[in-house]
């Protein structure tokens, strides 16, 4: 009788020294579906998960961390500054990846969507870099803006068409170089995402900052 006393005593030391797994399971649950709903109505910044995975590497395993979209952005800005083109292609990121802004008057003629001979090597080149293989997962979404001055010819009766066009010819243009097409998509934007106000508050135009908005915009970021 004195045994079974004890074994059932052990038994229930047993059952509550392991208690606590029961509340740490039910913590762990919670916070799991806490962060899945977080998730699920955000919008994840991919950029700064990729700085926010890299610091938490060399904080806690003292190591560093390959992030594809700062290399990515490192090789396109050495080969822009190797080719002297900042004044007319800039190099950034959003909360997606990478962009690379082309001024339209240094790559397209006034209202056309025809590429400018002195425009091909660079595009060529960044085209080369895009392709490389440790990029091959990325997507690219070419984008074409213009300011909100009116167009109106028979190859491009609007901004739509003249921004859908320019925007598509990069897209070819790529694909030319060896791009995969399934990797990439053509934007037309027109005058609907300016980066500046096109007029001043009286409606008188603004050409610098007309200027500005007319570009063509290289977003590239994970698949």
């Amino acid at each position: 009788m004195i045994q079974n006393m004890g074994n059932r005593f052990q038994r229930k030391k047993v059952e509550a020294d392991e208690d606590w797994m029961t509340t740490f399971a039910d913590m762990v649950t919670l916070l799991l579906t806490f962060f899945i709903m977080l998730v699920s109505i955000s919008k994840v910044d991919v950029v700064l998960f990729e700085q926010v995975k890299a610091g938490v590497a060399k904080g806690i395993g003292n190591r560093d961390t390959v992030r594809p979209i700062q290399l990515l952005k490192i090789d396109v800005q050495d080969a822009v500054q190797a080719m002297k083109l900042e004044d007319v292609v800039a190099v950034g990121t959003d909360d997606q990846g990478l962009t690379i802004e082309f001024a339209s008057s240094a790559f397209y003629e006034p209202g056309s969507a025809e590429i400018r001979e002195e425009a091909i090597q660079p595009l060529q080149r960044i085209a080369a870099t895009i392709a490389a293989e440790r990029y091959r997962g990325f997507q690219i979404e070419v984008q074409g803006h213009t300011d909100d001055s009116p167009i109106a010819t028979q190859v491009f009766p609007s901004n739509w068409e003249l921004s859908a066009g320019r925007a598509t010819r990069v897209v070819r243009f790529f694909a030319d170089t060896g791009i995969t097409p399934e990797r990439m998509e053509a934007i037309g934007y027109a005058d609907t995402r300016p980066k500046v106000p096109n007029r001043d508050a009286y409606g008188d135009p603004l050409p610098m900052n007309q200027e500005i908005n007319r570009r063509v915009v290289v977003r590239v970021y994970p698949r």
